[in-house]
């Protein structure tokens, strides 16, 4: 069995809940998985698994920046090494933008960073309006009309397809 390391970067919390169950489906099938936020790494963290996942969440179009210098600085490690990158967003609500090849943010990320994973996955995230501060709320309320998404205040709703993220976790513990 392998070791795999785990690295996420959460914006409200929903991209931890998917590298848990990532890990969770992982780890039933007898694998060691180290679960750590991204900033928190270090090149003997990453020398000391087989596998790596990066997961990364989406906000207003882009990836934390953390995230980005990541990669560029141990690209040269991830690319000796089987790794996955999945980001969660919004938009892969939408059936037409929940694959690796039709989701805008993960295709214009990766180019940007010249980066070209074993494996890509997209899911969605948790729209929960409530928890967000006065001016992301209005702004994420403006840009889910326009993208014909749930507008009302109130919303708190899950779009992640956990079969997905499940199928994702078995596939990295395979690469």
């Amino acid at each position: 069995m392998s070791t795999l390391l785990l690295i996420y970067s959460t914006t409200d919390g929903h991209t931890i809940k998917i590298s848990q169950k990532m890990q969770e489906s992982i780890e039933k099938q007898g694998h060691s998985v180290s679960l750590v936020p991204v900033e928190e790494v270090t090149s003997e963290t990453l020398t000391q698994h087989d596998k790596i996942i990066v997961g990364a969440s989406i906000r207003y179009g882009k990836h934390q920046k953390v995230v980005a210098d990541f990669i560029t600085t141990h690209k040269a490690l991830l690319e000796e090494k089987p790794s996955a990158f999945y980001t969660v967003n919004l938009v892969a609500r939408k059936p037409e933008k929940c694959q690796p090849d039709t989701n805008p943010y993960i295709i214009k990320f990766l180019t940007e960073l010249n980066w070209e994973p074993n494996l890509k996955g997209v899911f969605a995230g948790r729209l929960n309006y409530k928890k967000y501060g006065f001016l992301d709320r209005n702004m994420i309320r403006f840009i889910m009309w326009m993208t014909k998404g749930p507008t009302d205040p109130s919303t708190d709703q899950v779009f992640t397809d956990w079969d997905s993220v499940e199928q994702f976790a078995l596939a990295a513990a395979d690469m």
